[in-house]
């Protein structure tokens, strides 16, 4: 896979914007997941991931070939999300009640299409805590763990995105685990 990239990247730089496009085929789903991870809203995870490729097409002439193009593509990602959560203040929670109701809160607001099995249902909800969770972290715990867990990057990988050592990419992923099982305690 990482050939193939390499070679629609030299066709890149040669000016064929097609090869870009596959190159953005191969990769938008896990950076929209890694956006959305880290966001939590699938608005902005869209924005942000747009952004990526537009940022990763303009740089494309300075991505080092030597390196994988995935850990280049996810380090622009992270660093956008990074920078949409420290410039916005969310002004709107789903977990928020409804005006006018009991209990129930803006999730509850989300239209289904299937009616899902008990088993999905009890996971889905326990994905959802996990979620909110992982939202409440601080940034630098948050994009550690999301790496680690969720787009299942080695440490090596993470140390490349975030520009940390692997020492201190370790203890901010001790760290984030251990406040989020602090956090998951009393949920």
């Amino acid at each position: 896979m990482e050939a193939i990239v390499k070679k629609r990247i030299k066709q890149v730089i040669k000016g064929d914007q097609d090869a870009f496009g596959e190159i953005v085929e191969i990769y938008k789903n896990s950076v929209f997941q890694l956006c959305f991870r880290m966001l939590g809203n699938r608005h902005e995870a869209e924005d942000a991931a747009q952004e990526a490729f537009i940022r990763a097409y303009v740089n494309i002439k300075s991505f080092n070939q030597d390196l994988k193009f995935s850990t280049w593509l996810f380090r622009i990602a992270t660093n956008l999300c990074i920078d949409r959560m420290r410039k916005k203040k969310p002004d709107h929670y789903l977990d928020a009640d409804v005006a006018g109701t009991e209990g129930l809160t803006m999730y509850s607001q989300i239209p289904s299409n299937t009616e899902l099995p008990e088993k999905e249902l009890e996971s889905m909800e326990l994905q959802e805590t996990v979620q909110k969770e992982i939202l409440k972290l601080p940034e630098k715990y948050r994009s550690a763990i999301v790496l680690k867990y969720m787009e299942d990057l080695s440490l090596n990988e993470i140390s490349e995105i975030l520009d940390l050592p692997v020492g201190t990419v370790k203890t901010r992923i001790h760290r984030g685990r251990e406040a989020l099982k602090q956090q998951l305690r009393y949920v």
